[in-house]
């Protein structure tokens, strides 16, 4: 059972209200004042907080100062009661962080709509997603649950790219955000003479293409299908709609994208400082578990070359790395196909 503390100095509002939610199955604590409120709430901890803003003692906006400066309850869900005379301080109250408002004198059905977002709101935030679009879809339907003119991915934002496709190229405008429902595809750049160098390889569940359209800049490096895939596309102006409208879930979205950026991290720290064979260990094995959590194989299916441009040496030096691997029996090759046999051995490779 939830509980709401209800801070309002005129009683017959007060105990209006607080009938309202006891009937819809709350549990309901009353404060006739700012002072009285703050004391229930750092005693209390309620899941949700309706106060009014004209006040004795101490007003609304001193009680949100108040609990947005203590650790304990500055989470807590706060809605303002206000009279329509009342309505040009909400800016005020917004600003400073509250939530919601309701307009006084209210109705049953206005309360518990306020109070019902507020607290599924409440209970997303706790939530966590899996990686990939299954995680994704079951995020956005949670936040529609708050606002159903959120995007919907849906067929009509799929796109089909051939192997060897470009999808976005250097220079472009981005107008996309990128979510790889299935396939591979390759972001890479051009070295100064015209070589290849990949920077990441995406598998299903991936997002990319994020950098720049959060950044607003043109993109930096280049994406192409490695293989038949299927990508979707999600308009910039929706994922800018879906972050500024919900900010309180904008990191949940970045959770999403912060395994990738870690990934991309390590790489580049690995270029810099690692032997090859640790490297192009790191680089396997990193493929290896995404293939394994996103597409649910062991195999890996890659170029030679591409597997090069990743591990950033020539094709020759990272043939000979892998014949030396499959000799000490970490991994077994056929074709392009590679499959590792002793993960844990080549993720803790010294040089």
């Amino acid at each position: 059972m939830s509980k709401i503390l209800i801070i309002e100095d005129q009683q017959d509002i007060r105990e209006n209200a607080a009938e309202i939610l006891e009937l819809a199955g709350y549990q309901v604590l009353q404060a006739e004042n700012g002072k009285v409120g703050l004391e229930l709430a750092a005693a209390e901890l309620p899941d949700l907080i309706i106060c009014d803003i004209m006040m004795p003692v101490l007003d609304g906006y001193g009680v949100l100062h108040v609990l947005e400066k203590n650790p304990q309850t500055a989470a807590i869900p706060f809605i303002f009661l206000t009279a329509k005379s009342e309505r040009s301080d909400l800016r005020k109250g917004m600003e400073m962080g509250a939530d919601d408002y309701i307009t006084k004198p209210f109705d049953d059905s206005e309360l518990l709509r306020a109070v019902e977002s507020r607290l599924r709101k409440k209970e997303l935030l706790k939530k966590s997603y899996a990686a990939g679009v299954q995680g994704f879809m079951d995020f956005l339907k949670d936040i529609r649950s708050l606002d159903e003119a959120v995007l919907q991915l849906d067929e009509k934002r799929l796109k089909s790219y051939s192997a060897g496709e470009a999808i976005y190229s250097e220079g472009n405008r981005p107008h996309f955000l990128y979510l790889l429902k299935k396939g591979k595809v390759k972001i890479f750049n051009y070295h100064e003479y015209g070589k290849e160098f990949i920077s990441e390889i995406c598998m299903n569940g991936d997002f990319f293409g994020y950098v720049q359209l959060l950044e607003d800049k043109t993109y930096t490096d280049n994406a192409e299908a490695m293989e038949d895939s299927e990508v979707y596309l999600i308009p910039k102006d929706d994922f800018m709609d879906l972050l500024y409208k919900h900010p309180g879930v904008t990191e949940k979205f970045i959770q999403m994208l912060s395994k990738n950026i870690e990934e991309k991290e390590k790489n580049l720290v690995d270029l810099a400082y690692s032997s090859l064979r640790k490297r192009v260990a790191n680089i396997l094995v990193q493929l290896h578990e995404k293939a394994l959590t996103q597409t649910g194989t062991t195999d890996l299916k890659i170029s030679r070359d591409e597997l090069a441009q990743l591990a950033g040496t020539a094709t020759e030096s990272l043939i000979r790395t892998l014949s030396d691997f499959k000799s000490e029996k970490l991994i077994e090759s056929k074709g392009s196909t590679i499959k590792i046999l002793l993960p844990e051995k080549l993720r803790n490779l010294r040089g």
